[in-house]
């Protein structure tokens, strides 16, 4: 028997696993694959349950930190220690980064909107293994096994993803593995034709401009906006550490929709190096 480790993993929104989803890891079972998988609630928790139900045992949980929050079948783990300092998404991820080293191949249960879960299949993409990805709301499985296809499959996810991705990653996982490799969508309009030029990112004088628009015209949707916006071109790991804000919070804070405490908007203005101004508004009716 051909052994392979797979790394499953998926997004924290799904905690019921699909019949098609049983499916692929029953065929995991049945291949006596080894799994090594995260110790989340979600999709981990999912898996690990029905690997436990299946009394599997070729089964290695990984953590960050010194314990797994699940581990449902008392299996093995794995202990990954996080850079000194990581937070948040940046102290989990070090597992994921673990596992899909360790992987000849992963299988990924999406939400549709995680960039955890897409951010995994670039990892192994990056490796050259094979990351089959399952869109749960729309019950459909993709094969990613190059550039090519990963490229286009970001082609057809949101901005608001695809800016998530850019900003979770490392340098090494976002750029292509070879300096000639085919174009890519990573940056802003990069997935724009050869031969068409494409134009600069606005400044952030421009962007700053921009905010000033949308105070002046009063609607706070399009001043959040324009908010993250301008947090996105500095960089919002930066603005995180000067906030000492959560920078997946301020992603959320800050995306289309979002709806920001008034301090979270202080604290951001003041790492941008802005400030709200007051000054009388003139009604018309004065003499």
């Amino acid at each position: 028997m051909n052994t392979k480790t797979v790394f499953i993993g998926g997004s924290r929104d799904v905690s019921r696993l699909s019949a098609q989803v049983k499916d692929r890891l029953n065929n995991v079972i049945k291949s006596g694959h080894r799994v090594i998988v995260g110790d989340a609630n979600g999709v981990d928790k999912a898996v690990q349950k029905h690997l436990g139900e299946a009394r599997y045992d070729l089964v290695t949980v990984f953590c960050s930190g010194d314990s797994p929050r699940n581990n449902i079948g008392q299996w093995h783990t794995h202990k990954v220690t996080p850079p000194r300092g990581a937070k948040g998404f940046q102290f989990y991820a070090a597992k994921d980064r673990e596992m899909a080293r360790e992987a000849d191949f992963g299988l990924m249960i999406w939400d549709s909107k995680s960039a955890g879960t897409v951010l995994n299949v670039l990892r192994l993409v990056r490796a050259g293994k094979i990351a089959v990805l399952i869109n749960v709301p729309e019950k459909t499985t993709i094969n990613i096994k190059s550039t090519t296809q990963w490229n286009e499959f970001l082609s057809l996810c949101s901005q608001k993803l695809r800016d998530d991705l850019r900003e979770r990653a490392t340098p090494h996982e976002w750029e292509p593995a070879e300096a000639n490799s085919d174009p890519m969508f990573f940056d802003a309009d990069a997935q724009e034709q050869a031969g068409r030029k494409v134009p600069p990112a606005p400044s952030e004088d421009e962007l700053a401009a921009a905010m000033n628009e949308a105070l002046a015209a009063g609607d706070p949707t399009s001043v959040v906006d324009a908010l993250g916006n301008i947090a996105r071109a500095r960089g919002m790991t930066l603005v995180a550490k000067e906030t000492g804000l959560a920078r997946e919070s301020l992603y959320r804070s800050l995306a289309a929709g979002g709806n920001p405490e008034f301090a979270t908007v202080l604290k951001v203005m003041a790492a941008l190096g802005l400030r709200l101004e007051a000054s009388k508004t003139h009604t018309g009716n004065a003499a």
